[in-house]
């Protein structure tokens, strides 16, 4: 080898340099790339955000004539989802077209901006709201102490509907409590809700008791917890939480896309404590007219396969659709399959 080397002619070593110095600003020029697209995606999400938080004062829509299939089974979804046109009357009959999207726990509008286009591009019209501290909503999350003040933006924004005007309300994550708690309060204007790998609390019961096979008991959580905010003082009772970095991404990301996981870690607030240690008071008269259904999320770490399954159990919804490969964010990890599933609720009767 030191042979082949000390016999190389000068134009050799030249050439040879020249090809290493043009596969570095190629690999340079890559890198450079990736931040772009992975900056351009964030502004992207973050402006969708805007546009939605200021379209959902209006109620007001993109409309294509692309729609999607239909079905009420029960079934396990891994295939994307078609791209293929279908014709507009599919979409004409469907009586309600409008989705309010409710985000989880320290997430915000922004986390649904390929649902939103994959619904618009349908002919759907998808509206979502930040919640209390969520977001874009600047409300100090040490200062929501209870569900009915975390749920606001979305309570407003039932009121705010046109009479006899219906929605199909779409939770995920604890953001399923605030779906329950619309259901309660305006069963009339909820043609459907839709719990995504999400709290779906029965009577009397907290939100973060559907998570107390994951993180223990409420209790204590509260007294061992190492991600609790007191906000009011270290002396006083906790205001809320936030897993560090490297736990949110192995809880809710393990299945996500890079893009998206960056998107994430620069977007996600704390979570107000009160809302989740809450019981929520549900009526059969009122909450139990309610047509549900459930998204169970089989690669999910946060919100174990097991314990979705429990959720199902105690609560019979009336379908349950199942995404494989999907962890706690199938917005992210498997939005295809996530926007069939929403297509097929859709056109149920």
């Amino acid at each position: 080898m030191g042979n082949r080397v000390m016999c190389m002619k000068k134009k050799d070593v030249i050439t040879s340099n020249v090809r290493d110095g043009s596969r570095s600003k190629r690999v340079n020029r890559s890198q450079r790339k990736l931040l772009s697209d992975e900056e351009m995606l964030h502004r992207r999400a973050l402006s969708m955000a805007i546009n939605q938080a200021q379209l959902s004062q209006r109620f007001d829509g993109s409309m294509s004539k692309r729609v999607g299939s239909t079905s009420s089974r029960r079934r396990t979804l891994s295939d994307p989802f078609s791209n293929t046109k279908q014709g507009p009357d599919f979409l004409e009959s469907l009586t309600v077209k409008k989705f309010i999207l409710v985000h989880g726990e320290g997430f915000g509008a922004w986390c649904w901006y390929k649902t939103i286009a994959s619904l618009e591009e349908s002919g759907l019209s998808p509206v979502t709201v930040d919640l209390a501290a969520s977001g874009f909503n600047m409300t100090d999350a040490n200062r929501v102490s209870t569900l009915e003040e975390y749920s606001k933006p979305l309570i407003e924004l039932l009121k705010d509907l046109p009479e006899e005007e219906k929605v199909i309300l779409v939770g995920h994550s604890t953001g399923g409590a605030c779906v329950s708690y619309a259901l309660e309060w305006f069963p009339e204007k909820i043609s459907k809700a839709i719990f995504i790998c999400a709290t779906m609390v029965s009577d009397g019961q907290r939100p973060f008791d559907v998570f107390a096979d994951e993180l223990g008991s409420a209790e204590r959580f509260m007294k061992e917890s190492q991600f609790l905010i007191y906000g009011n003082g270290k002396g006083k009772p906790a205001t809320g939480f936030m897993f560090e970095k490297q736990h949110m991404k192995g809880l809710y990301f393990n299945q996500s896309p890079n893009k998206d996981i960056a998107l994430s870690m620069i977007s996600m607030r704390p979570v107000p404590l009160g809302p989740m240690m809450e019981k929520v008071s549900l009526s059969a008269e009122r909450y139990g007219k309610g047509r549900r259904f459930y998204v169970q999320t089989l690669d999910d770490l946060a919100l174990s396969p097991d314990v979705q399954e429990k959720v199902v159990r105690e609560n019979s919804p009336e379908g349950v659709y199942k995404i494989k490969g999907s962890d706690h964010c199938p917005f992210f990890s498997k939005p295809q399959s996530l926007h069939k599933i929403l297509l097929e609720i859709a056109h149920i009767p």
